[in-house]
């Protein structure tokens, strides 16, 4: 099993969870976080005054999927968030021991 973590533009969260819908990936985890990479942030003119926005709105997904689901769903990410400009986001795949539904005590690919 592999845990997939994508980081991208918030408003690319409807075309991601419809691409991995069609591919049959229906649970997934959707934080709201906000960071920066090779950007550093931007600025912004409100009312005159220019600010400086250091951390951007980003939206983190996790998925728990096996091992041979990886690279289609990686493709499907990709593809989903692709815009070809900075801060697109970042995709990483670590390995995952161990499942437990805590409702029926199923683990790993039944917990899924």
């Amino acid at each position: 099993m592999k845990m997939i973590t994508a980081i991208f533009k918030p408003y690319k969260l409807d075309e991601v969870r419809d691409a991995l819908h069609e591919a049959g990936i229906d649970g997934m985890t959707v934080t709201e976080v906000k960071g920066f990479g090779r950007q550093k942030g931007h600025t912004e003119l409100y009312r005159g005054a220019e600010y400086v926005i250091d951390f951007l709105p980003k939206v983190k997904i996790e998925i728990a999927v096996e091992e041979d689901q990886v690279e289609a769903l990686i493709d499907l990410i990709v593809q989903a968030t692709r815009t070809g400009k900075v801060g697109d986001g970042k995709i990483f795949v670590s390995p995952l021991d161990r499942i437990i539904r805590i409702r029926t005590g199923e683990q790993d690919g039944s917990a899924v």
